[in-house]
């Protein structure tokens, strides 16, 4: 069965030295889930400019609901320079403000929020004011909240983000973000498990994901821990890998799959991504079956 998902955040362009491509975390989520079937709306804006036209145009074009998707007059689209290094690790460099710091609160999109079963946001919108604001109006709304934290150097703030876990659901953390932010808020603890366990304690939120990279992940669901160790792969590049991986753990949670089968199948998904140039490769079902039976 098709749910209903609001995804929110950064919509841009990702620069790389030869080419770019448009994406933006929340918006890569959004294009896995759609690949899923899901019925799937980007909240986000962009600036009144030929690159802002052009994500409309995209969103679009891959049946994605474009329709609140604001246009700024105030600031330009995003663009994010991204590095890769010799692994195909991305880097970013990431300018502010840019239009998708400019979200404002509607009534249309509080309704939007209000009436889906799941709504997804990132770390990185709530850099500034206005996107801020209005992601704690939207979270009001929401009936379950799903966090994907993603820190980009300096455009975060601890006290933000606890908040904002104060108000999740279930929130995702790579390996390293785990660690900083369990430190800051005072964990003493050096394993990943007992992390995940501190946070839940202190944000009441008993589902918790942290990917590891090739490593695989860990998912913490409803007071059990689940394992996948990752498939080998040759990396093309990173970026979006954690996206797809998110997006297809939430179809799988949210289509009632056991969730060691789900934590597995969304292994799979980041790792043929990790594996792809580009953050949304075209990927089907029985792409990732294969992909799972020949490892």
């Amino acid at each position: 069965m098709a749910n209903s998902i609001v995804c929110f955040g950064e919509v841009l362009w990702d620069v790389f030295p030869t080419h770019k491509k448009i994406g933006g975390a929340p918006l890569n989520v959004a294009l896995r889930l759609k690949s899923f079937d899901h019925d799937v709306s980007m909240i986000s804006s962009v600036g009144d400019d030929d690159l802002g036209q052009d994500i409309l145009d995209f969103a679009l074009m891959r049946g994605l609901n474009d329709k609140y998707i604001q246009k700024s007059d105030q600031f330009q689209t995003g663009e994010v320079q991204v590095t890769l290094d010799e692994k195909g690790s991305a880097s970013y460099e990431i300018v502010y403000p840019k239009g998708w710091d400019d979200i404002q609160t509607t009534e249309t999109n509080k309704q939007l929020v209000k009436d889906s079963d799941a709504f997804i946001f990132g770390s990185l919108v709530a850099r500034g004011e206005t996107s801020r604001d209005t992601l704690f109006h939207l979270l009001k709304e929401a009936s379950y909240k799903i966090f994907d934290i993603n820190l980009r150097p300096p455009h975060y703030d601890l006290s933000v983000l606890d908040r904002l876990m104060q108000e999740a659901d279930f929130i995702k953390f790579n390996d390293d973000e785990l660690f900083e932010i369990s430190e800051g808020m005072g964990s003493e603890f050096t394993s990943i498990e007992n992390n995940m366990k501190f946070i839940s304690e202190q944000t009441k939120t008993d589902r918790i994901c942290v990917t590891k990279g090739g490593d695989g992940a860990v998912l913490l669901y409803d007071g059990k821990f689940y394992h996948n160790k990752g498939y080998p792969i040759k990396v093309a590049d990173t970026v979006g890998a954690g996206d797809s991986f998110l997006a297809t753990l939430t179809h799988q949670l949210l289509s009632g799959q056991d969730p060691q089968k789900a934590i597995d199948y969304a292994c799979a998904v980041g790792a043929m991504v990790a594996g792809s140039e580009g953050a949304n490769p075209e990927i089907s079902a029985n792409d990732i079956e294969m992909f799972i039976d020949s490892h």
